[in-house]
């Protein structure tokens, strides 16, 4: 079946089996690497883009489900000039990531968190971010960087 989706602001066309979910489309259709492929059973959140401004596991979404709508992943962050988006420079000046596979993800849904809640505390940080996981950071500079770019974005 063919399916048309905006990603990262271009309108992308492709065919797809009806059973193709996002995060096969974004990653061998568009070739956006960014979108990691961890668990495909929407628990460790390595997958998570936005799907019309909402943060979602791709592993989670057929590709159909996403049929003219709009798709943000990790590589439609980055300014023109290639500035990181706040909350990548925060995770990199916080040190809030180490392998990197988890990063995409962890960045994506802390964005959702803060369009959604601008000032969370600690636990409300932790609790938003209870659907990615990381098995090298400990979460505590990963919980930093997210003051720092909520701080950042209430200056």
């Amino acid at each position: 079946m063919r399916v048309d989706i905006t990603v990262n602001g271009r309108p992308m066309q492709g065919e797809v089996e009806e059973r193709a979910l996002l995060s096969d489309f974004l990653r061998e259709t568009a070739g956006l690497k960014g979108v990691h492929r961890g668990c495909d059973t929407a628990q460790c959140g390595a997958c998570t883009v936005h799907l019309d401004g909402v943060a979602v596991k791709s592993c989670n979404v057929l590709a159909l489900q996403a049929e003219g709508r709009e798709v943000t992943t990790i590589e439609g962050l980055c300014a023109p000039q290639g500035a990181l988006h706040p909350v990548q420079q925060a995770f990199r000046e916080c040190h809030g990531l180490q392998c990197g596979y988890c990063t995409p993800g962890m960045v994506m849904s802390v964005i959702d968190l803060l369009r959604r809640n601008p000032r969370p505390g600690d636990a409300e940080i932790r609790h938003g971010l209870e659907g990615n996981l990381c098995r090298c950071t400990g979460y505590e500079n990963i919980v930093k960087a997210v003051r720092l770019a909520a701080e950042r974005q209430q200056a």
